[in-house]
């Protein structure tokens, strides 16, 4: 007889904010599946994530950090609030017991999650840029009108450079058209570039400064933080967050 192995299943739900259920167990083996799909739902939404668990069974409590993990994950990009809901009081009950609730909200029900939900104030602009010798130029042009017309000049010369950089890494090392977007929300403004390959950005150790762009470790220097997330439809964003002085 074949043995029957766990799983855990992330449903999406209509509605803004962002919704899904999540249904199965949560143990050692569907950990890592649990953590990458909270993640991955998260980078797609805009306005905040809410998580029904009421139907997943919690049979390794101490596996129950991976909601504060993913809440502190998604604290600084794609920033939007993120919080728990659950019919069942033992369920809220564990939670507490395991400080869960300090990192992330926890809700009898969806209607009063959305109520208490504080969205962050933000605003989005973004472009779409072909594959051509002009890409960066033009993402750079963007930025910096972006910057001056929401009034943190300041933040555009990072800004740019880090356009440049994630801009010339989608050109080099993926077939796509790179799709880059700014968001300021909180005094932090975030430069994001997405593609559909599902290779990571990695840091190296080396900067190249003959080709273009001058490498992923300039960017730590100047971002607050950066990071690159799988989408949902199998690609990427790298993202960079600046915030002001």
């Amino acid at each position: 007889m074949l043995a029957r192995h766990n799983s855990v299943l992330l449903v999406p739900r209509q509605g803004a904010p962002a919704k899904a259920a999540l249904v199965g167990v949560l143990d050692r083996t569907t950990y890592p599946q649990l953590r990458d799909g909270l993640l991955e739902f998260a980078t797609d939404s805009e306005d905040g994530v809410l998580v029904d668990i009421e139907r997943l069974e919690l049979r390794d409590r101490a596996l129950l950090r991976v909601f504060a993990l993913v809440a502190l994950r998604i604290g600084d990009w794609p920033a939007v609030p993120f919080a728990l809901v659950t019919g069942r009081p033992e369920q809220r009950a564990v939670l507490a017991a395991h400080g869960v609730d300090r990192r992330v909200p926890v809700y009898a029900d969806v209607g009063t999650a959305e109520a208490a939900l504080t969205r962050p104030v933000r605003r989005r602009a973004g472009r779409l840029l072909d594959r051509s010798t002009r890409a960066s130029a033009r993402a750079r042009a963007f930025v910096r009108g972006t910057c001056a017309e929401w009034m943190v000049p300041e933040l555009a010369e990072d800004a740019e450079l880090i356009a440049t950089e994630f801009v010339e890494n989608t050109l080099r090392h993926t077939d796509s058209e790179p799709r880059l977007r700014l968001e300021l929300r909180r005094g932090k403004l975030a430069v994001e570039v997405s593609d559909t390959s599902s290779r990571a950005a990695v840091l190296r150790e080396g900067l190249d400064l003959v080709g273009a762009g001058l490498g992923l470790r300039m960017v730590t220097k100047v971002a607050k933080t950066w990071g690159c997330s799988r989408t949902r439809s199998g690609g990427k964003t790298v993202w960079a967050v600046l915030a002001r002085a």
